[in-house]
């Protein structure tokens, strides 16, 4: 057990050299490049190979786990010292801290507990914490090089070329406390997504994970969202109550939570309030509708797989069309595009996963379903089956995403302009990607077409019609 933790700190060593690139300057691959090959040709066996060796290793006699994690740390160190767009350090020293500080912090809780979730809690915990701390020592040496104290000429412009508003201050140590909260949002989004990816790969795989992550980190910094201190504090306590909460209650699994928990975090920073309750309105109903009933919807056939806990692909196919307009929006001065596209969009996908869901686990419990390219009867369960129950409860759904969407709430911009105007059309979009959801599924589900992807195709396909009527009639 201790041989684990043993094994987590060598790999959290070497992540914390990333925090070191502005004072490495076009020399920050070096020290990676150096310990790859340490590892990979210079450690075949003894006591310390036992120690490092992850499945596989010992078959191929090669440290390729953590061999190959340096690699990819050194491509990454690369990356971040090559101009004319480096990867921001911050970035950089974000998503190497949250892959190994997470990993030793989950280790150190295995010595007592094989928990699944407090595994997870616990890399999180230490992953966020790593990677935030990764940002601040980052951002301090760019401040002390940038300031022209010893610095070497590369030394210095690789610490100004990675000094983007909003993550790395230019402005001295009083700019590094204010950037706090932005660090913290960083951090989150980076140990939330290296704990994502671990959960769908192998223990192996930590150079896959640390790449994604930092790709990840990079567009964040490059969004550079306002985030304030409270606001981050406020987002981080919520997200991770529900998050919770959803796993508590059989809602999600943990690779699902932990999805929930990175879109919700993203909603809230990246959008606001409105756009948060409009999101978890169709998490939070239409969790309890997969749960309401369950033993009789699965003595019928049509229960949720595996307990009715939605796992990553599912929040995925019903949430991705909405994350990628929720990044559009945060990303709209950047790109030209109005606001009120990405807003209807989300709006669109979000009316037409709760319109979906509800239709699903509702009309599921009645009998005399018929497919609704025919109207033909069919057996409970069938591809494109359809009750009147469902259809009402479908759009009962839609009706309450758009009244969050559109209704001018105390103190909160709504996602949708116009209470009357906007929330029609997201009603109407719900109303018409529910329908498109059943019609696929009569078409082209099955076989090779699976339900997530018919999901995603609906939630598209709402999220299109929101921003046309929107369009034509704006």
């Amino acid at each position: 057990m201790y041989r684990r933790v043993r094994r987590a700190s060598v790999f959290a060593a070497v992540a914390a050299l990333a925090a070191l690139t502005p004072a490495l300057g076009y020399a920050a691959p070096v020290p990676f490049l150096v310990v790859a090959g340490v590892f990979l040709l210079g450690i075949r066996d003894g006591e310390w190979f036992e120690v490092l060796a992850l499945p596989g290793d010992r078959e191929e006699e090669r440290l390729y786990g953590v061999g190959a994690f340096a690699l990819a740390l050194a491509g990454l160190a690369a990356v971040a010292t090559v101009p004319p767009v480096p990867l921001p350090a911050g970035a950089f020293a974000a998503a190497a801290l949250a892959v190994g500080g997470g990993r030793f912090g989950r280790e150190l809780v295995r010595i007592r507990s094989e928990d699944e979730f407090r595994l997870v809690a616990a890399y999180l915990v230490a992953g966020g914490v790593a990677a935030v701390a990764g940002q601040v020592v980052s951002g301090a040496i760019a401040i002390l090089l940038g300031g022209g104290s010893a610095a070497s000429p590369d030394a210095s412009a690789t610490a100004a070329a990675a000094a983007p508003a909003g993550f790395l201050p230019a402005g001295g140590f009083d700019a590094l406390v204010g950037s706090l909260p932005a660090f913290a949002f960083l951090g989150a989004v980076a140990v939330l997504t290296a704990a994502l990816v671990r959960s769908l790969v192998y223990a192996r795989d930590a150079h896959i994970t640390v790449v994604i992550v930092a790709l990840v980190a990079w567009g964040f910094t490059a969004l550079d969202p306002t985030v304030t201190a409270v606001g981050v504090v406020a987002a981080l306590a919520v997200t991770a109550g529900l998050g919770y909460a959803s796993y508590a209650l059989g809602a999600a699994s943990v690779p699902g939570m932990l999805t929930g928990v990175l879109l919700s975090l993203l909603t809230v920073v990246l959008g606001g309030v409105a756009w948060f309750l409009t999101l978890m309105a169709f998490y939070a109903v239409g969790g309890l509708a997969s749960k309401y009933r369950f033993d009789e919807k699965a003595d019928r056939g049509v229960a949720q797989e595996n307990q009715g806990a939605r796992g990553t692909g599912n929040v995925l196919a019903n949430s991705a069309v909405a994350l990628v307009a929720l990044l559009g929006y945060a990303a709209a001065p950047h790109v030209g595009v109005p606001e009120s596209v990405f807003r209807l969009a989300f709006a669109g996908a979000v009316s037409t996963a709760m319109a979906d869901t509800l239709s699903s686990e509702i009309g599921g419990l009645f009998d005399a379903p018929r497919l609704i390219t025919t109207l033909r009867p069919v057996e409970p369960g069938t591809d494109g089956a359809v009750t009147w129950q469902g259809e009402v409860a479908g759009l009962a759904g839609a009706a309450l995403i758009a009244f969050l969407a559109a209704a001018p709430l105390p103190v909160v911009d709504p996602v949708v302009g116009g209470t009357l105007l906007g929330g029609g059309v997201v009603v109407a979009a719900g109303a018409v990607g529910m329908t498109v959801d059943s019609v696929l599924g009569a078409l082209i589900e099955g076989g090779r077409i699976g339900n997530q992807t018919v999901n995603f195709l609906a939630t598209l396909s709402g999220a299109a019609l929101a921003v046309g009527v929107g369009v034509v009639i704006g």
